[in-house]
C-alpha cells in the first residue's frame, strides 16, 4: 500500500506481514464493523523503535503505566487512521490470535524459547500491533523460510538457561517465572534472559537499556499475576 510502509519507518516500524481472511473465515471487525478482509502485522526487527520511543517517553510530562503500549497505540493508531484501517494490539482485550497471525503471515515457527525465530532477526523482533482493512490488500506471502533452530547445533539457548527453564520439548514458563521471583534470579533480572541472550543470532540484539526496559515489564508482568 503506497505510503504506508514509509509511514511506519518514520517510526522506527515495518510490516511484519499478512495475509487475507479466507470466504467464511472468522475475522475481527475492520473498521466499518463489518469482518475485515485483510490484516498487515505491524512490529519491529532489532532496535529500530528504541530512539522513537525514548524521545516520545522523555517528552512525556507524566510517563503512563505501560508507556510501551501507550506508545504503540498512540503510533499505529495514527497510521490506521491514515489509511481506513482499524488497529488492534497484541496486549489489549479482547485478545486475538497474533501468534497465530503471524506464524501465518510470516512463515515464522517457535524457537525453544516460545519466541518466534526470525530468519534475518533471529529472536530480536516483536510485533506491536495489526492494521485491520475492510478490502483485500496486496500482501507478499512468505517463501518457507529457513527456520535456524534446525540449524543449530549447540542450542545454547538451552545450555545457557539457568533455571533449566529451555527444553526441546517446550519453554516452562512457571518455572522461569519462579526464577526471576526467587534471589538466584537476579543475573536474569539486572542483564535480561540470559537464554536469548546465548543466541549466535545475535546481529539485531537489543541494546542494554532496551534489553532491561523488556525484563523489568516481564518482571512487572508475573507479580500481577
Amino acid at each position: 500500500m503506497t505510503g504506508l510502509e514509509d509511514a511506519l519507518a518514520q517510526r522506527g516500524l515495518i510490516p511484519r506481514g499478512g495475509f487475507v481472511f479466507a470466504e467464511g473465515e472468522a475475522a475481527p471487525p475492520g473498521p466499518s464493523g463489518t469482518p475485515a478482509r485483510s490484516v498487515m502485522l505491524v512490529g519491529h526487527g532489532g532496535g529500530t523503535i528504541w530512539p522513537h520511543f525514548t524521545a516520545w517517553l522523555d517528552a512525556e510530562a507524566e510517563p503512563p503505566a505501560d508507556p510501551l503500549d501507550a506508545w504503540s497505540r498512540e503510533i499505529i493508531g495514527g497510521i490506521a487512521d491514515r489509511f481506513a484501517a482499524r488497529a488492534v494490539y497484541p496486549f489489549e482485550k479482547p485478545w486475538l490470535p497474533f501468534q497465530q497471525w503471524a506464524t501465518r503471515a510470516e512463515g515464522l515457527r517457535p524457537s525453544p524459547l516460545g519466541i518466534l525465530m526470525h530468519p534475518r532477526f533471529g529472536l530480536w523482533h516483536a510485533y506491536r500491533g495489526a492494521l485491520l482493512f475492510d478490502v483485500e490488500i496486496p500482501i507478499q506471502q512468505p517463501a518457507n523460510p529457513i527456520h535456524l533452530c534446525d540449524l543449530c547445533a549447540g542450542k545454547d539457548c538451552m545450555k545457557s538457561c539457568p533455571a533449566e527453564a529451555v527444553s526441546s520439548a517446550d519453554f516452562d514458563a512457571k518455572t522461569c517465572a519462579s526464577w526471576l521471583r526467587s534471589g538466584a534470579g537476579e543475573r536474569c533480572r539486572s542483564g535480561g534472559c540470559l537464554a536469548r541472550a546465548a543466541c549466535p543470532h545475535d546481529a539485531y540484539r537489543y541494546g542494554d537499556a532496551q534489553a532491561g526496559f523488556h525484563m523489568a515489564a516481564r518482571i512487572r508482568s508475573l507479580e500481577e499475576t
